[in-house]
């Protein structure tokens, strides 16, 4: 199965990637934690990202699409994969379009601007592996380590509320029209964002017929 998922930065676009790539067999590709690992290792295209990143500002296209088809062409993305965070843009939809990337369905998590600041307000990431946790809905089982790898879990920048308001902003004004682009494909289906991850989950499955 090949996947996008769409919504808004905070929706728990990458929670759901984590449970749906055990779920479905195939891996999530999330161009923030590949691009994250650019800018820790200070690749050239890490560095180019960093000052975007830093003001809650996108990617420009050329890199996000260069790192994903190449993350694309593993050997481990042939049997399908979810996309976390691209496209973006609708350039960018149309360059996946373009250079023959194809998929079964674009899901879009709905979830209202106020909810996304408080919850990301409480959102931290392991700053080694990239795991999500929030201290409320998805708590580690020790305080500031990752369940994972041990690894020192911390606030993003772009996490704090005045950055997420810049950031849904953007997304309103750049992503949110690939819903229309998507559904004039008839390849969009929508979730509302429900109380727990795990009912999130259900309704996910649902919609796919899974």
């Amino acid at each position: 199965m090949k996947l996008i998922l769409l919504g808004p930065p905070g929706a728990g676009k990458g929670t759901q990637a984590e449970i749906l790539t055990k779920k479905l067999g195939v891996p999530a590709i999330s161009t923030g934690n590949i691009l994250r690992a650019a800018v820790k290792n200070g690749t050239p295209t890490g560095l180019k990202a960093k000052e975007y990143m830093d003001a809650g500002k996108l990617v420009p296209d050329e890199v996000i699409i260069g790192v994903i088809s190449e993350r694309m062409a593993e050997a481990d993305c042939q049997e399908g994969f979810i996309l976390d965070g691209v496209p973006r843009t609708i350039p960018q939809a149309e360059a996946l379009e373009k250079a023959g990337v194809t998929f079964d369905a674009v899901l879009s998590i709905e979830i209202e601007d106020e909810v996304i600041v408080d919850r990301m307000d409480g959102r931290r990431v392991c700053t080694t592996c990239g795991a999500p946790f929030h201290v409320r809905n998805m708590p580690p089982k020790v305080e500031g380590v990752c369940d994972s790898c041990g690894g020192e879990l911390k606030e993003r920048a772009d996490d704090k509320p005045e950055v997420v308001r810049d950031r849904l902003a953007v997304y309103h004004k750049e992503t949110a029209p690939l819903k229309d682009f998507y559904a004039e494909r008839n390849l969009l289906k929508s979730v509302d964002n429900q109380p727990t991850v795990a009912e999130t989950t259900t309704a996910i499955l649902h919609v796919l017929g899974l």
